[in-house]
């Protein structure tokens, strides 16, 4: 509980059960107004970037990124000279190449922008995405050695690899080299006589941990095309023409959006946004999205369309869609993925309300356990990850969500909270034995468990999780950067918000409260469990707002009971497109009664 002097608008106690606290300390009021003074900007732009500790001297450059002035030289990267000569190799020696990728978003945006590189120089190569359901996680021995049998002469694995030493091993005997680009946290000894870039390596000290594998990818082949140019190419793409898929993944794979992510991601819309991708632009014609692309997009309507091939389908699907250059050809891919995600969505919501109701009972006892664990039989195992983070929200903790086989082998997927390294608790549980594997980072992971071993596990989280979790609980606040009424809430607001953009993880959206607006209506819409609101100011002005997934929960009812009150509403801000007109819209996260 914040200190009394921190409350924002005295609240201790929301709808949602959580105080409300200045996001900006007395330090970062002072940050925020030398901001305002030394760069011209507004307060609300000031307020946002103090307290997310931007200096005065760095605001500039926050605000104005550009991946030339934040990308170090890729040679930075442990391994990363030996991986790129072995790829300029491949190309100078016209070798066949294999990308072995991953099967989410990350996974095919990799995929396509190394196959991209490679068709423009005119270098024979094959995309393979392993099934989720059948093959797992990353490179297995078999794969590995039918690629080899394709006649592939190097082989590079993208957001997968490091902790696959045992199938790295086997292309290798069956005489293709390996190059490993990936990210994720290593759980084991890393692959033998094999390049390894991936800046969560202990060996690794260019401080770039936070990159999606994209985001290495991208570097990778950025030393490529320098060494390729040294070599007498020069037939090189542009690879600034492919930062879209970067940015795609980045926000997609919800990895820190700050230093040279931030750069990728602002300079990756602008080339979204001219649509040059068909397989970007067929998607968000599938998604119905009538505005300018924004990270909303990306990682709400773009990206899960192309996980529903991974999930539910055809695993490869996305990272085909991702290179091709026929729009034709990826209208028909992305109008299945289309079709696929709206199954996916109906499967989620029918296992969902299972999951859920396993999870209150649980909840029901005490203070319930630290980390939620939900299992089945018939659930399907490509949609655990989509539970796990639906629990992690409705439980305020983490969650794991497992599919249990025929065989009693569950697949399991698990999303954290902030501040809570899930991936070194599974790495920990894998080391004791209780996993059959298991790896991922701070804030996802990705398990295998056999059921006997399920009650053990249950008991292990609990052990290693109990008392941050709890703490990280007790410390849990609503931090809100500052206040406006609806006669504020303009277009023009909007705009000063999106310079401080864009936001994601680890720069959070604004919270705005709205003191003292009376809910005048509040209603269920939709099929989602959605509400939409109508705020009054104290001076009559209103304002549309929405309330994602707030029927029957505690917010929900909070705002179907209080209409006609008035009450403090907390929220972010954003445009709402509609029939050609661009108004602004509160998406409501909490609200609280104002006390007398």
């Amino acid at each position: 509980m914040p200190t009394p002097d921190r409350l924002f608008l005295d609240v201790r106690n929301s709808a949602t059960g959580l105080a409300w606290e200045h996001r900006l300390s007395e330090r970062q009021e002072a940050i925020a107004l030398a901001i305002a003074q030394s760069h011209g900007v507004s307060d609300i732009v000031s307020r946002i970037l103090a307290g997310r500790d931007v200096a005065p001297d760095n605001a500039e450059a926050f605000l104005n990124p550009t991946i030339r002035e934040l990308m170090p030289d890729p040679l930075t990267m442990t391994d990363m000279d030996a991986a790129g000569r072995r790829i300029a190799d491949a190309v100078l020696r016209n070798q066949r190449v294999a990308i072995f990728g991953d099967y989410d978003v990350d996974g095919a945006c990799s995929s396509a922008l190394m196959k991209k590189f490679l068709d423009h120089l005119g270098i024979s190569s094959e995309i393979y995405i392993p099934d989720r359901i059948f093959e797992g996680y990353g490179p297995n021995p078999a794969a590995m050695r039918d690629l080899v049998e394709r006649s592939a002469s190097l082989i590079v694995t993208v957001d997968c690899g490091a902790n696959s030493a045992a199938a790295i091993a086997a292309a290798r005997e069956a005489g293709a080299d390996v190059v490993v680009l990936d990210h994720h946290q290593i759980g084991g000894p890393l692959p033998e006589a094999t390049p390894v870039v991936n800046p969560n390596r202990e060996d690794d000290l260019s401080g770039l941990g936070y990159l999606c594998a994209a985001g290495v990818v991208f570097m990778t082949l950025v030393h490529v095309a320098r060494l390729l140019r040294t070599a007498g190419r020069s037939d090189l793409p542009d690879l600034l023409s492919m930062v879209d898929l970067v940015a795609l993944a980045t926000v997609c794979d919800v990895v820190p959006l700050v230093g040279l992510n931030r750069a990728f991601v602002v300079k990756g819309l602008v080339a979204a946004r001219r649509m040059t991708n068909p397989g970007i632009a067929t998607l968000a014609r599938a998604s119905r999205i009538g505005e300018p692309l924004n990270p909303y997009h990306f990682g709400f309507m773009i990206g899960p369309r192309i996980n529903a091939g991974g999930r539910i389908g055809d695993a490869a699907l996305g990272s085909r869609l991702l290179t091709l250059d026929d729009p034709v050809e990826a209208a028909q891919i992305a109008a299945q993925l289309d079709r696929l995600n709206s199954e996916r969505q109906a499967m989620e919501q029918a296992m969902l309300e299972q999951a859920k109701a396993e999870a209150d009972a649980e909840l029901a006892v005490g203070q319930g356990p630290a980390v939620i664990v939900t299992a089945s039989d018939g659930w399907h195992a490509g949609i655990v990850g989509l539970l796990a983070s639906r629990l992690k929200d409705h439980a305020r903790r983490p969650a794991f969500a497992i599919a249990f086989n025929a065989n009693g082998v569950g697949a399991g997927s698990g999303r954290s909270i902030p501040g809570f390294d899930l991936g070194r608790m599974v790495r920990q549980a894998v080391d004791n034995g209780l996993l059959v594997k298991g790896g991922g980072h701070a804030m996802a992971a990705g398990i295998t468990v056999e059921r006997a071993r399920l009650g053990d596990l249950r008991a292990f989280f609990e052990d290693y999780a109990a008392k941050t979790v709890f703490e990280l609980r007790d410390a849990e606040s609503l931090k809100i950067d500052a206040a406006v009424a609806a006669d504020g809430a303009s277009l023009k607001l909007l705009e000063e918000i999106e310079k401080a953009g864009p936001y994601g993880s680890g720069h959070s959206t604004p919270i705005l409260a709205l003191p003292r607006h009376r809910i005048v209506d509040a209603r269920e819409v939709g099929n989602g469990g959605h509400l939409r609101v109508e705020l009054q100011s104290q001076t009559g002005r209103r304002l549309a707002a929405i309330a994602f997934r707030a029927a029957g929960n505690p917010l929900g009812r909070f705002l179907i009971d209080n209409r006609g009150s008035a009450v403090h509403v907390a929220g972010t801000l954003s445009v709402n497109h509609w029939n050609g007109a661009a108004t602004p819209q509160l998406r409501i996260l909490d609200a609280a009664t104002v006390e007398r």
